[in-house]
């Protein structure tokens, strides 16, 4: 049984008076079918909430009237000093310096290899060998039921999405479907207590910047120092090659401040953030890299690949030409972390669900109509194409959360494109195109009717129909479309 942690919205924390019988988290998505009945379970349910709790708290606040004569809002940074963290993050913190410095003691191996650094399987052995000395350390005793009286206890749960959060030392890769599984640790946490009950965001804004942030870096390291694979990558079609949640809470930290959830707005900037454009000036990345989650995974771009932004990063060059301000893109970025990785099986097959992270289905959930991506994964049982929807976004934060409610931007068919056409600069492309295979593509939610590309501007497959793949009844051709031409020489 579980109770809501206060009279706002939020991720519910276990009551410490019934006795909660917690089980060891196995994988439940194996084919197509496991990730729609996922779209619609308490499990998820439960870390969409989880997400716009953390999401919303990275928004800048108002100040208090005594204070607008020097500043009219707060806005949180990486690295402020005048953020104070809670004991707990403070000792999650620790935790990660602890398997950041594992790292030292497993210098990557110098003999020839394709793929990723077959050191990392010592690393992970070792970390594997240190977890549970490392969770008595570091988290709390007293969240813990005594385990004595329990089967299986608490730690078992905690263990298995902190192991699962770091990669994979058999395919020696690392994805969204790992970030999340740190994100299903920190929740875990969260439900059992782990956190004071405090207002306005102060834990959450803890979590992100305390723990989630040294996280990341932890992982940048991993994939510099083991030259990790990127796991279930779209290739340029997807937002990323390793991590999505930076740039949900980064753009969150540049949108306008509010004074609390139900005043966040859907456009807009925070006075004197950077341009959204500005992700293609180096010198402005570097700068704000070292203060904001979103341009920190961009200047992580810049470290590990070579050529014009817009050629190995087509998604996030599109999206900085949005013209709405940052407040724009964090509603997009939610979107798209609900499609794009919540909604497929390649990320989420791996997740394992347990006692705190539910596999049952959600009383509240609307039915979730299969995709083209999961109508085509392994299935027992013949499934035919349909066409896809991804689930509506519940905003658990919304003044009429209790009822079952959409985001407030979501459109009346659930999942609108993250970035409307209206909202883009009229063309992003760079003023010197070369011509073939290799210009620039658009994003795969991009309008094809509403704004017409330059001449010569190569475009998706299906840019011709005005139909992206999404909302298509069919498997769309996915060839490219310069494939029945000559190859330039």
């Amino acid at each position: 049984m579980a109770t809501l942690r206060s009279s706002r919205e939020s991720l519910q924390v276990l009551d410490p008076v019934v006795e909660h019988k917690f089980i060891i988290p196995v994988k439940r998505i194996h084919d197509g079918n496991d990730v729609s009945f996922f779209l619609a379970s308490r499990a998820y349910a439960d870390i969409m909430t989880f997400v716009f709790q953390l999401n919303a708290s990275m928004f800048p606040r108002k100040l208090t009237d005594e204070h607008r004569a020097t500043s009219a809002a707060k806005e949180w940074k990486l690295q402020d000093p005048d953020i104070s963290f809670p004991p707990i993050v403070q000792s999650l913190a620790k935790l990660i310096e602890t398997l950041n410095a594992i790292i030292d003691e497993v210098p990557p191996d110098l003999g020839p290899r394709r793929f990723g650094n077959v050191s990392f399987r010592k690393w992970y052995e070792l970390v594997i060998e240190r977890i549970p000395d490392l969770i008595d350390q570091h988290v709390p005793a007293e969240i813990f039921a005594p385990s004595s009286k329990l089967e299986v206890t608490a730690k078992v749960e905690l263990e298995a999405y902190l192991i699962g959060s770091f990669g994979s030392s058999q395919r020696l890769d690392y994805g969204t479907g790992h970030e999340l599984s740190f994100l299903a640790f920190l929740g875990c946490l969260w439900k059992l207590g782990g956190f004071p009950d405090t207002e306005n965001g102060v834990q959450e804004r803890a979590i992100v910047l305390g723990v989630i942030e040294p996280y990341l870096q932890l992982i940048r390291r991993l994939i510099l120092t083991y030259t990790l694979e990127p796991a279930g990558s779209h290739g340029v079609w997807g937002l990323d090659d390793h991590s999505f949640l930076p740039y949900v809470f980064g753009s969150a930290q540049l949108s306008p401040p509010i004074s609390k959830p139900s005043e966040i707005v859907t456009e807009g900037s925070l006075a004197n953030a950077p341009n959204p454009g500005d992700v293609t000036k180096l010198n402005v990345v570097q700068r704000e890299r070292q203060r904001n989650m979103y341009f920190s995974a961009i200047g992580f771009i810049y470290d590990v690949k070579k050529g014009p932004f817009w050629e190995h990063s087509p998604i996030l060059f599109d999206i900085s030409g949005v013209k709405a301000g940052w407040a724009k893109i964090n509603k997009g970025m939610l979107k798209m972390y609900n499609a794009e990785v919540l909604s497929k099986f390649p990320v989420v097959q791996h997740f394992p669900f347990g006692s705190m992270f539910v596999w049952e289905r959600d009383p509240a959930a609307v039915a979730i109509a299969q995709s083209v991506h999961t109508a085509n994964q392994p299935s027992k049982t013949i499934v035919p194409t349909a066409r896809p929807q991804a689930p509506p976004l519940r905003d658990p934060l919304s003044e009429t959360a209790s009822q079952t409610t959409r985001a407030p931007w979501a459109g009346a068919s659930g999942m609108p494109a993250p970035f409307t056409a209206s909202s883009r600069v009229s063309s992003r492309t760079p003023a010197s195109v070369p011509s073939g295979p290799n210009q620039p593509t658009k994003a795969p939610w991009a309008s094809a009717t509403s704004i017409p590309p330059p001449v010569g501007t190569t475009t998706a497959p299906w840019a011709a129909s005005g139909v992206p793949p999404s909302t298509q009844g069919g498997i769309p051709n996915t060839r490219a479309p310069w494939a029945n031409k000559k190859p330039p020489t």
